[in-house]
């Protein structure tokens, strides 16, 4: 006997628990990350370069660089998940302007804190998707290409994450690069093994 593989539709406080705990993971982890210094890649890592390059916060930068990005995600994935990573987005924003006043890092290892970065963010995000919401950003840009081009979206990511960290090596010290990769790493190994949407068909 076969279990039915009918999708389980989330219900509206599902949706809601969901994605509060997504959000707080993914601001909790870029808290970690901007407090040791280092960066990432997607549409995060270019706002936390823009943050330190301009002395903005990044809950500013983050905010408005998604901005154009909405539209996409209209056209790409429709209303339910634009609104949702619309909300999303400001929310993490909002997350992290406030953890640096109630949550101050005196000491942490960059290593370790690339590591903590990278957990944090990574369950964070599948806490998202498995609700239907994301954090806007390029990986909208890399399903458009994959649907007009054929061309994977996951390398599309990828291209643009090694383009984010080799800007990234004119930038900031080598040192700071390379512990940016461990997290980069941690975090896209943690999607790769746990988001499986034949696994995981709650909807």
């Amino acid at each position: 006997m076969t279990q039915s593989s009918a999708p389980v539709k989330h219900t509206l406080i599902e949706d809601v628990q969901g994605l509060s705990l997504g959000i707080f993971l993914c601001g909790l982890g870029v808290h970690v990350l901007t407090s040791v210094g280092l960066i990432t890649g997607q549409t995060a890592g270019l706002a936390v370069i823009l943050s330190y390059l301009t002395g903005w916060s990044f809950g500013a930068v983050f905010f408005v660089i998604n901005i154009p990005f909405y539209a996409l995600a209209y056209r790409r994935l429709g209303p339910a998940f634009t609104i949702k990573s619309a909300i999303s987005v400001t929310l993490l924003s909002l997350v992290t302007e406030f953890l640096p006043a109630h949550f101050v890092i005196a000491e942490l290892d960059r290593p370790l804190g690339a590591v903590i970065f990278g957990s944090l963010v990574g369950l964070g995000l599948l806490a998202m998707f498995r609700h239907n919401g994301s954090l806007g950003g390029l990986g909208v840009v890399a399903l458009l290409v994959q649907d007009g081009t054929g061309f994977k979206a996951g390398y599309v990511q990828l291209i643009a994450d090694a383009c984010i960290f080799t800007a990234a090596l004119f930038l900031f010290p080598l040192p700071v690069v390379l512990y940016s990769l461990i997290g980069a790493v941690v975090l896209n190994m943690i999607i790769a093994f746990n988001h499986r949407r034949d696994r995981y068909i709650a909807t």
